[in-house]
């Protein structure tokens, strides 16, 4: 096998509670737990708010012979588990979907976001 070292991106593996799902692509993944917006009046900026913001992990998904894509739908408190080329590991915990999958048969392709309370990197 030949010299990664070098590799930060391009692969990533990803389980749902253990059970390996067949990623296409457009992996992301969001761990910020709040969102800031910076609230200016006439006369300068004043500060910023802040609000809970939702952890996230989303991917493009293959629509393989052993997937079930209606199970997409009711999954809520799944861990979902990602190794990427970089040597990071992703962890979303407590995590349930948001979407409703909507599958593009020509590639065989949906989208699946989880979002929940914590997404931790290591």
């Amino acid at each position: 096998m030949g010299d990664t070292s070098n590799r930060i991106a391009g692969t990533a593996s990803v389980s749902v509670d253990g059970v390996t799902i067949m990623i296409v692509g457009q992996f992301k993944y969001r761990p910020g737990t709040v969102k800031r917006e910076t609230l200016t009046g006439m006369d300068g900026v004043h500060g910023f708010k802040e609000k809970p913001n939702p952890c996230m992990i989303s991917a493009q998904v293959r629509d393989s012979g052993g997937t079930t894509v209606a199970d997409f739908n009711s999954m809520t408190n799944v861990t979902v588990t990602a190794e990427l080329a970089n040597g990071k590991t992703i962890i979303g915990s407590g995590m349930w979907t948001t979407d409703v999958q909507e599958v593009d048969s020509e590639d065989a392709v949906f989208d699946v976001t989880f979002e929940g309370g914590s997404v931790t990197e290591s």
